[in-house]
């Protein structure tokens, strides 16, 4: 009888493939080599006597045995993964590579390197910072924070609550071309849009109605559109909370306060299944912690 235990890397290699598509993609999240994975595979297959994989000059694909295995050794692989994770006492180790959106990355890296590495010194943090929606599985992601989406039905999704939106701008735009009061005010303002992926997002009202202004500035980037509406260049669609400091100081101002804008949902986005590692819960329930603060 084999072992499962004898060759470990193999399996382990072997999921990794599996779930990001490629052995590339396996050695950048086991921080590896492609190499090195390949080896690993090969070594598990003249073990088990079966290939896994078809394998071409830019992508593999497991076999019919490959995928009927990968069905029934992730879940084993997963739980002891998780029973490691129990008897260390609370003790989070390993590499965690989070995608966080720019706006609210930036609210969260103080308490992250104030509280949460100091909390957790086992736990090497990878931060993306960008409001690119990634591929968890296929770019080697283990969580990413997404704003206002609804989540991949191939990913574990925890809500966090939701986050208020605001129209802003500074004063001096406002003092300049003046403050719009009706809704045909504010179409003929100066905006600075949000746009993703080509697709804009247009100005949506809590009561349905939707506004689809033209702007002078388009920008894939909250932080971008959040200093562009500080300068002046026109009214800016943000998330409340990365411009509440800027609303205490002076510095924008809100436009049309009454009427109301949706809440935007946040949610944090998984691919470990039901068996989500030591570290990954604990960043899950710290960032849930501070969106909590941040709602009051």
């Amino acid at each position: 009888m084999i072992d499962p235990l004898d060759h470990a890397a193999g399996l382990s290699a072997f999921i990794d493939a599996v779930e990001t598509g490629s052995f590339s993609a396996a050695a950048r999240r086991a921080g590896t080599t492609p190499s090195s994975v390949s080896k690993s595979i090969g070594r598990l297959e003249r073990r088990l006597g079966v290939r896994l994989f078809v394998r071409s000059t830019r992508s593999v694909a497991t076999t019919v045995e490959g995928a009927a295995y990968f069905e029934r050794v992730a879940p084993l692989l997963r739980a002891l993964a998780e029973a490691q994770d129990v008897v260390r006492t609370r003790s989070a180790e390993g590499r965690l590579r989070v995608s966080l959106p720019t706006d609210l990355g930036r609210l969260l890296l103080d308490p992250l390197t104030r509280i949460f590495i100091p909390r957790n010194p086992g736990v090497r943090l990878e931060v993306d910072l960008s409001d690119r929606h990634v591929d968890l599985v296929r770019e080697g992601y283990d969580l990413a924070l997404r704003a206002g989406v609804a989540p991949d039905p191939d990913l574990v999704a925890r809500p966090l609550g939701a986050a208020p939106l605001v129209l802003v701008a500074s004063p001096e735009h406002l003092d300049r071309h003046g403050r719009p009061e009706t809704l045909a005010d504010l179409a003929a303002a100066r905006h600075v849009r949000y746009r993703l992926h080509g697709e804009l997002f247009p100005i949506r009202f809590a009561n349905g109605v939707t506004l689809r202004p033209e702007g002078v500035l388009d920008c894939d980037s909250g932080f971008a559109l959040r200093s562009a509406a500080i300068n002046g260049v026109g009214v800016a669609q943000l998330l409340r909370w990365t411009v509440d400091e800027d609303l205490r100081a002076g510095r924008l101002e809100v436009v049309m306060a009454n009427s109301s804008l949706p809440i935007v949902p946040l949610r944090i986005l998984h691919a470990f299944g039901r068996f989500q590692p030591l570290r990954a819960r604990l960043f899950s329930d710290f960032v849930a912690e501070q969106v909590d603060r941040l709602a009051h």
